[in-house]
């Protein structure tokens, strides 16, 4: 159980604040404000998973449905209130969520490799297509009721189809026939109560037969309804009424028959609602880097490149630079005592190593480098900021001290402890030493820690406890600026005297200062402040080496490519110089058959000397054919060997998937099997009838369906509704 102040401490509240902005629905922006961190692993494991898969979602083309959808709290109360009648717009709500839902079952199923955690918990949601078809009969694309709901429905509808058809005739007739008579006013025709109605010159309105419905303002025009139209108004009220009743009933027909899936939509809300929270956390991940690193068994806190995530995401809307810290955190190493000046970024640190702990113990992922690893803590201890209690009359020390009485009671080998401005708030000697014990015995109890402080003594004892070391925040030696780096491994000077000389302190002040302290003491924090000059020093040292080593690199590649090409071009010189010369050879060749031929005359001879010629060369083309074969043969061999190879690969691995595919199964059984309970509600997979649980023994379970009984295996069944304890 992580404590409130823990929560506090670290801002906790603000990255739910916007996670819950991120929420499309109502409820997910509700209980994404009441997120906590998880105290079962495996279902943490779990959570993690499903934000990690989502957030994979948005750099592929297989995009997750989305999944907005109102609330229907109000519609599965009245559901299951007897004699209820919903609304069409309740009834649309219910349509869309179940719509939704089995959408996103359906997608799961399909990209079942791909969301295999999203795919598990779409399916604990039972899939029905009977509310969806059962509303579509009686409910229209635009959410009105349809003509063929009902017979009777769509028998009066086709009335008061026809019935208007007749008013607007009688009433066209009766309108040319007064207004060739000259009584009506210039507008002829008005609307009064959605009745259409004639505008009558008030010195006619005597001549006019039909009912008065008004005048104007002035009592020149009188609106009057014609007598025929009147009738079929009448007529035409109660067919609206009749309509208005038989509506009525088929809703309340249809509610009768969704009452009985309230358990389903129940489920509906609540998946609906996960979903939206594990939307938000993919997306608020996918905005500051977040990722899944490993998570360990082993007791190590590694975190590379590590960014405060609300910090992180401030200084991008300002378009500023964060700085990246890494932190780690072994067995063999598991305390960290930061010093150094402040507003370096200590206390920055020190948040980011809580906050980051505390998402990725809520099913969040963290923005840190992928060869992070992280373990779990069973508390997080965390002592930052001021603290003084007002309404308890505590000062700030009486509160710490409140605050380590509460850590030493909660303190061992499963808590982080982190702790701002150590041993602050009383006097520097007593205190200092109050706080040397606290720390000894946090490191007794093998407890992983991180704290900040001016305090020399706990400097030292960092120094001398074998598993503890002193790290403090890199600062600029000539303008004292932050540089906001972590160095793990020497204690850091608060620079008191350098800064106090950088903003305008007379020398003479600062001397007279120097005089009334220890010499001891002066010369330490000098030996740490040189020795954080030289540090500095080597840092840019060995960063100008890494750019001069990148450089070289770079310059050795570049002069091996080219010492490539040149090769390839003096190969292919060699090439044509072998051809030329060849070329020559057999031109001279021929000179000399030609130049005895010209003498002698012979063409016998001439052939001959020729066909030897010939010959000749086609002895040698001969032979470099029969070294080029041999070459391809083993150039083949060497190719079907490498193919061998990856068939054999593939072959291993497609054994060893199949094998992490039963090993899945296997744990998920387990995990029904740990998941159902005797007399929890149960059904079997792809049927109708629930049934109840009276016993589990070896992996299967005895159903009641209250007539009779049977044994199924647990991994057949589907959960419908938890026991209530």
């Amino acid at each position: 159980m992580i404590h409130n102040k823990t929560l506090e401490d670290l801002e906790f509240g603000t990255v739910l604040t916007h996670i819950s902005e991120i929420c499309h629905t109502e409820l997910g922006k509700k209980y994404a404000l009441r997120l906590q961190p998880f105290e079962d692993k495996e279902t943490l494991l779990f959570a993690l998973q499903q934000t990690n898969e989502y957030l994979a979602s948005f750099q592929n083309n297989n995009t997750i449905p989305g999944h907005s959808c109102e609330k229907i709290s109000s519609e599965i109360r009245l559901l299951q209130v007897e004699n209820t009648t919903l609304e069409l717009s309740a009834i649309r709500k219910l349509y869309l969520i179940s719509q939704t839902v089995n959408t996103h079952i359906q997608f799961f199923r399909k990209f079942k490799e791909l969301y295999s955690i999203l795919h598990e918990t779409a399916e604990s949601i039972h899939y029905t297509t009977d509310i969806t078809e059962a509303i579509d009969k009686i409910v229209d694309k635009f959410g009105e009721i349809k003509n063929d709901a009902s017979q009777t429905l769509g028998n009066i509808r086709k009335e008061i189809s026809i019935l208007k058809g007749k008013i607007n005739e009688s009433f066209n007739r009766t309108l040319a026939e007064y207004n060739a008579s000259d009584y009506l006013d210039d507008i002829r025709e008005t609307v009064v109560d959605n009745r259409r109605v004639l505008a009558v010159k008030a010195m006619y309105r005597r001549k006019v037969l039909g009912t008065v419905l008004g005048s104007s303002k002035t009592g020149s025009i009188v609106y009057i309804e014609p007598r025929q139209t009147e009738m079929y108004s009448r007529e035409l009220t109660n067919l609206i009424y009749d309509e208005k009743e038989e509506i009525q009933r088929i809703l309340k027909q249809l509610t009768t028959y969704l009452s009985q899936y309230v358990v389903l939509f129940k489920d509906y809300q609540r998946y609906i609602t996960a979903i939206d929270i594990i939307y938000a956390k993919a997306k608020y991940a996918l905005s500051m880097n977040g990722l899944l690193p490993e998570i360990t068994e082993e007791r190590v806190l590694f975190l590379q490149e590590a960014y405060h995530p609300l910090l992180f995401l401030n200084n991008q809307k300002k378009g500023k630079p964060t700085y990246p810290q890494n932190i780690e955190l072994t067995d063999d190493s598991r305390i960290i005592v930061i010093s150094g000046p402040n507003a370096g970024g200590k206390s920055i640190t020190l948040k980011t190593i809580g906050l980051l702990q505390l998402m990725l113990q809520s099913g969040m992922l963290v923005p840190v480098h992928h060869r992070s690893r992280m373990c779990l803590f069973e508390r997080i201890l965390t002592d930052i900021g001021d603290n003084q209690s007002i309404e308890n009359h505590l000062s700030t020390y009486s509160y710490r001290l409140k605050n380590m009485n509460y850590f030493l009671r909660k303190c061992n080998e499963r808590t982080l402890f982190l702790i701002d401005e150590f041993g602050t708030g009383s006097d520097p000697e007593l205190g200092g030493a109050l706080a040397e014990t606290f720390l000894e015995e946090f490191y007794h109890r093998k407890a992983f820690g991180v704290i900040t402080t001016h305090y020399a003594n706990l400097k030292i004892l960092a120094n001398e406890l074998p598993h503890a070391t002193n790290a403090n925040m890199l600062f600029n030696d000539k303008t004292l600026e932050p540089i906001y780096k972590l160095i793990v491994g020497e204690a850091g000077s608060s620079f008191t005297f350098e800064v106090a000389q950088k903003n305008g302190i007379p020398f003479g002040l600062i001397n007279r200062a120097k005089k009334k302290i220890e010499k001891g003491k002066v010369r330490f924090d000098a030996t740490i402040a040189k020795l954080q000059k030289e540090r500095s020093k080597m840092e840019k040292t060995a960063e100008n080496l890494k750019d001069e080593e990148a450089k070289a690199r770079e310059e050795a590649k570049r002069l091996e490519e080219l010492n490539e090409r040149i090769k390839s071009k003096l190969v292919n010189y060699q090439e044509l110089y072998d051809h030329n010369q060849r070329m020559i050879y057999l031109g001279n060749k021929i000179d000399e058959v030609a130049e005895r031929y010209f003498y002698d005359g012979k063409r016998r001879s001439l052939v001959s000397d020729i066909l030897r010629i010939i010959e000749s060369e086609n002895a040698k083309r001969k032979q470099l054919s029969k070294v080029e074969k041999t070459q391809k043969k083993e150039q083949k061999k060497t190719i079907e060997t490498e193919v061998n190879k990856e068939i054999e690969a593939i072959r291993i691995q497609k054994k060893a998937e199949k094998k992490a595919k039963i090993t899945q199964e296997e744990a998920a059984k387990e995990r029904m099997q740990r998941m159902l309970k005797i007399n929890d509600r149960v059904r079997i997979k792809d049927s109708r009838s629930v049934g109840v649980i009276d016993k589990i023994e070896k992996g299967k379970a005895i159903v009641n369906y209250g007539m009779f009984t049977t044994t199924v295996a647990i991994s057949e069944l589907e959960l419908v509704e938890k026991v209530k304890n």
